[in-house]
Parts: structure tokens; sequence; C-alpha cells
């Protein structure tokens, strides 16, 4: 079995690159750390470290192990946490992600209400997309994070990962004011062949949603610029480039040279998602937020903020 106290030698060697540098980092000494390496591959049954002239380097079996370190030393700290909060020594941590556009509608009234209701936990946070977001709580980086996918793009189920649905996020049509298509309260997908569209970049999960919405209405969408700064891209429709299809969270604060158009009941819609590790411990903490979550996410659709802005 592996001793989790030489994964931790072993993590600080890869991260400092040598020995000399793990032992001070560690309060050790050289010898003692080399002592630790060589017991810890013995245990493993595989080299992990190549010792040269220049410091060390992880084989390929040292740094698989490296990874899983992260991950289990991740989980014993959160034990321990959890432990010391049990025991009233301090209130425990939460680190929680979530999306831009979470962070400036559903992400402040949550985080206030945690904090009002637990002073006492350490409350961190991280911004991303999904794709940024997943891989740290699949590595235990991430107790709870908001993440969404789109209907028309559906997510692979992740086997190892916990969704609990918040709310549906309708997408909209962003015009510029003025356009030809603007006098029409409501839109389809289809009066929309032939405009040129302001994307998000890549292939992220923003873009493929407008290029499916556009396939499944009958056309191909001809992009004319793509950002994926929300903001921006009302922006750019406000200037004449094009078009846009958004979120209708993305869509609390609507630049003066826009109009917002419903596509109707064919419209693409966005789901958010509170997501967590499978098969994690359930901290008090990450249990109270994702309630949280779930009460702010039925106040928005309970008082409408989710409905058309025009």
């Amino acid at each position: 079995m592996l001793d989790v106290r030489r994964l931790r030698v072993l993590r600080e060697v890869a991260a400092q690159g040598s020995f000399s540098a793990a032992a001070e980092a560690l309060s050790f000494t050289q010898p003692a750390i080399s002592q630790q390496i060589a017991a810890l591959e013995r245990e493993a049954g595989a080299t992990l470290v190549e010792r040269g002239a220049r410091g060390v380097r992880l084989t390929d079996a040292g740094r698989a192990l490296v990874t899983h370190a992260d991950a289990i030393l991740s989980r014993l700290d959160d034990a321990e946490q959890e432990l010391a909060a049990i025991a009233g020594l301090r209130g425990g941590r939460l680190r929680f992600g979530g999306f831009a556009s979470a962070g400036a509608t559903l992400l402040p009234q949550a985080v206030a209400t945690f904090h009002n209701r637990h002073p006492d936990v350490e409350l961190t946070m991280a911004e991303g997309d999904p794709e940024d977001l997943i891989p740290r709580l699949k590595a235990g980086e991430l107790d709870l994070a908001l993440v969404f996918d789109y209907e028309e793009v559906p997510e692979q189920p992740e086997v190892d990962l916990e969704r609990s649905h918040l709310v549906d996020d309708t997408v909209d049509a962003v015009l510029p004011r003025g356009h030809r298509l603007a006098g029409k309260r409501s839109l389809r997908m289809a009066d929309l062949a032939g405009e040129p569209f302001i994307s998000g970049c890549g292939p992220g999960s923003c873009s493929t949603m407008i290029r499916r919405a556009c396939a499944d209405a009958g056309f191909e969408v001809k992009i004319a610029f793509e950002t994926n700064d929300y903001q921006a891209q009302q922006a750019f429709v406000a200037a004449g480039v094009g078009v846009a299809l958004l979120p209708r969270l993305c869509l609390t604060t609507v630049h003066s040279g826009v109009e917002i158009r419903s596509l109707g009941r064919a419209a693409p819609v966005r789901r958010i998602w509170a997501a967590r590790p499978a098969a994690s411990y359930r901290s008090a903490a990450s249990e109270a937020m994702l309630q949280i979550l779930q009460d702010v996410s039925a106040e928005f659709r309970d008082d409408r903020r989710l409905t058309l802005a025009s």
C-alpha cells in the first residue's frame, strides 16, 4: 500500500524540481527526501524519479502517481477540514466555481446568502466555463460548481459527476436597433437566414449551439466575428456587424444600440446545473450552498427575471 506521507514528498519533489528544494519546502533533510522517494518506489514497484545533474525528472509512472496524489491529498484535506468543523474548531471551507454570466446574476445573491448564514466557512471562488471547471471538479480542486449545456448540444453524461438542475435559460435574438426584423415581436430562427452572426470563439458549446440552431432552421450560419465577451457581442451587434443569440442571463444589462426579440417556443435553451464529484464526501458546506442555489434559481423563475428583456 502506498504511504500518503511519501505521496506528499513526491508531489513536492515534482513541484520544486529537486530533492534539495523539496527538502527545504518540507523542512526535511535531503537524505530524508531521498529515502522517502526510494521507499515509495519500492511500494509502487516502479522508478518514479530520474536523477540528473540538472535536478530530477519524473518518469511516466511518477507523473501518473503525482496526478492521483493531487486528488488523494485534496480529499484527505477535505476530510480534515470537515472533521475540524464537526469538532467545532473552525467552520470548514467550500471551494466553489461558476461561469461569467452567472457571476452577474445568480451567484452574488447565493454567495451573500451563504456568507450571512455560514460566516465561519471559508469560501473561495473560481470563474471559468464548464470545460475549465469540470476537470477541476474531477481533480478534487473544487467542491461544487455552476456549469451549463444546451439542449441542442447535450453533454455526454459524466459518470464521476453528480448534476442538479437549477434553471433553464432561454436564448433570444439580439438585433441592431432599427433592424428590418425589429418590428416583429417574436421571430423564428429561419427569419435570421442570411444574417451575419456574432458568435463565441472556437468550437465551444455556445458557437456549436448557434451552428446547430441555424442548421435545424434550414440554413448555414455565416460568422462575422467571434468573442466570448457577452457585452462585446452586444456592442458588435449595435455597430451593425451582425446579429447574436444570447441566453437571457447574459442580457440583464442591454446595450442601448440593440433590440432583443424572442425566438418563440423553438428557441434554444441553456440548462444550468450545479455539479459536484459523484463519489466524494458531501460536506455540510456544499450541501448548504446547493440548497441556496436551488432557492435562488427558483426565485429567478418565479419573479420572471428570466423573461424577455426588451
